[in-house]
């Protein structure tokens, strides 16, 4: 008979991190989804500039003010959350959560910043496709700000609790801070449609 040969599996750890995690994977397949929707919200923006006889439509366009001090409060951000990740990497537990508050506060100011940032669109949602489709675009994108700031809230709670023993936490704040990096890089195309291509 012949011999088995036997994989002791016992001391590989419980979860992995980065692409051996199935979170990693889902992140990276949420945010395929949710970066198509984008493209197809630009698309029919692109649409409806081009049927449109003037454009922006019976409006001036969106003052710059509050969309570029979010443009650049977002990619300010970038810095502390590659930290994080970094040190979500290491296993520094002190660092993640330092750096989780701090992220949770860079996640707020946006949010703030957002709501100034309506209020300089000079249209209403309801008043023409144009309106329709800025206000569409920057309610999606608060959605996703808004998502990670309560997952980034979760993630500081939990890491201030027992549950930060957890070796898997760490590779849960990795994903977070990748899901981040997305919201800031499909922020800078919605940027330049509505303020940008509103100039042309």
């Amino acid at each position: 008979m012949k011999d088995r040969i036997v994989l002791d599996a016992s001391a590989l750890p419980m979860h992995g991190m980065g692409a051996a995690s199935p979170t990693w994977w889902a992140t990276c397949a949420f945010m395929l989804i949710e970066g198509s929707g984008f493209a197809l919200a630009i698309a029919v923006y692109l649409y409806l500039m081009s049927l449109a006889p003037s454009w922006p439509m019976e409006a001036p366009p969106p003052d710059l003010w509050a969309g570029t001090w979010l443009t650049l409060m977002l990619i300010a951000s970038v810095v502390p959350n590659v930290l994080v990740s970094r040190w979500a990497h290491r296993r520094d537990l002190r660092k993640v959560q330092v750096g989780l508050v701090v992220m949770t506060m860079l996640g707020i100011i946006p949010l703030v910043l957002r709501a100034f940032e309506f209020t300089t669109l000079h249209i209403r949602w309801d008043d023409n496709a144009y309106g329709s489709i800025v206000w569409m675009l920057l309610g999606l994108h608060t959605t996703h700000i808004l998502t990670d700031v309560v997952d980034t809230v979760v993630l500081a709670c939990l890491m201030f609790s027992r549950h930060a023993d957890n070796t898997r936490r760490y590779g849960d704040v990795q994903d977070n801070c990748m899901y981040w990096n997305f919201v800031v890089v499909a922020w800078l195309p919605l940027y330049g449609c509505i303020y940008g291509l509103a100039r042309l």
